[in-house]
């Protein structure tokens, strides 16, 4: 990826949430990431795995018991300190939401007041990022943007129940975008919606990109067939670190990291096969972040974990635009991780 393409560098993000033990546990370590101008960066991973927690830190949303201990976000020409240990945090972040960085959080489309109708839900948004804009003003921008993106205006006079859950998650997306954020954080946008809903913000997300809505997005999720579909690049989180990057299609079918293999691994595929064949659950669970296992954090639950493994922390293999942290694939350099085969389902049936 070409540097002069970068258009955000998140660098050395570190967050970790008070507990009343005393003890802190780390919950999002040394992450650093890049996305190009134009780009969708996917970000994957198990449920507890930091994902959320990330795009909390990168969208500067961060509240106790969560705290952001280090970390530099650029965004185009724009350097911002994440840290939320400092009383000047919360004035320091509040200028760059909105115009820098949006995040439509997860359960999104649900948090809409049943008492409001959608215009008064854009008033306040943009608003609240903007007091120099007018009541008219945000109402304008909002009937722009809808005709801009082909749907129906008369949605801005309609109650939250009066809309379908596809139709509350794409107006919930627009007007998280309204004012043309250089980066946007979805959080499980498609999680609660049926497959043709999915499709119709997924082509949303793609035309607000090609359109310049917003300069790039990362897009949070568990479902790597929906990442498939929509993204540039993935990055795989484990136990709170990236542990492999690459583009979409090269990491699906070329895993080079065994967790994203088993990832893979976990869900149908929908092909002919899939009726003949289940797929292949990861073994064990994530490790508590409190007391991580040593070296290699994916090394109790690894089908290729070795020694070394277990005792020292991966170096980083990069090839090309792939990268990935794991000592397996140090000495197997350009060599996809060994998918298992798929258990048949053949004569199961009752």
């Amino acid at each position: 990826m070409s540097s002069d393409n970068i258009l955000v560098r998140a660098t050395n993000v570190n967050a970790s949430y008070a507990t009343n033990t005393g003890q802190d546990v780390p919950a999002v370590d040394a992450v650093s990431l890049e996305i190009a101008e134009g780009q969708i960066l996917g970000l994957a991973g198990e449920s507890g795995c930091g994902k959320s927690t990330l795009g909390n830190a990168l969208a500067m949303i961060a509240n106790p018991p969560l705290y952001v201990l280090s970390g530099e976000l650029q965004i185009a020409d724009r350097t911002i300190d994440l840290s939320t240990l400092d009383k000047g945090a919360e004035a320091r972040h509040r200028a760059f939401r909105g115009d820098y960085v949006s995040l439509l959080p997860q359960g999104a489309m649900n948090s809409i007041s049943p008492t409001l109708r959608i215009r008064d839900l854009v008033v306040d948004v943009v608003r609240g990022q903007d007091r120099s804009r007018s009541r008219d003003e945000a109402l304008d921008l909002a009937r722009d943007r809808l005709k801009q993106l082909g749907m129906p205006v008369r949605v801005l006079d309609q109650y939250a129940h009066q809309l379908s859950g596809g139709m509350r998650q794409r107006m919930v997306t627009v007007i998280s975008t309204l004012l043309n954020p250089r980066l946007l954080i979805a959080d499980e946008p498609t999680s609660a919606l049926d497959v043709s809903s999915q499709k119709a913000l997924i082509e949303m997300l793609l035309q607000m990109v090609e359109q310049k809505v917003m300069g790039a997005a990362i897009f949070i999720t568990h479902d790597l067939p929906v990442l498939s579909m929509v993204t540039d690049q993935i990055a795989i989180m484990y136990a709170g670190r990236i542990i492999e990057t690459g583009p979409t299609a090269e990491l699906v079918h070329r895993a080079r990291h065994p967790y994203t293999s088993a990832l893979v691994s976990a869900v149908l595929d929908p092909t002919e096969e899939t009726r003949h064949k289940r797929v292949a659950g990861i073994p064990g669970s994530p490790p508590n972040l409190a007391s991580p296992p040593s070296g290699c954090r994916f090394h109790p639950r690894c089908a290729f974990a070795t020694e070394i493994c277990t005792r020292e922390v991966p170096p980083l293999v990069v090839e090309g635009e792939h990268s990935s942290a794991c000592w397996w694939a140090k000495d197997h350099p350009n060599e996809p991780v060994p998918l298992p085969d798929p258990v048949s389902l053949e004569g199961l049936a009752s």
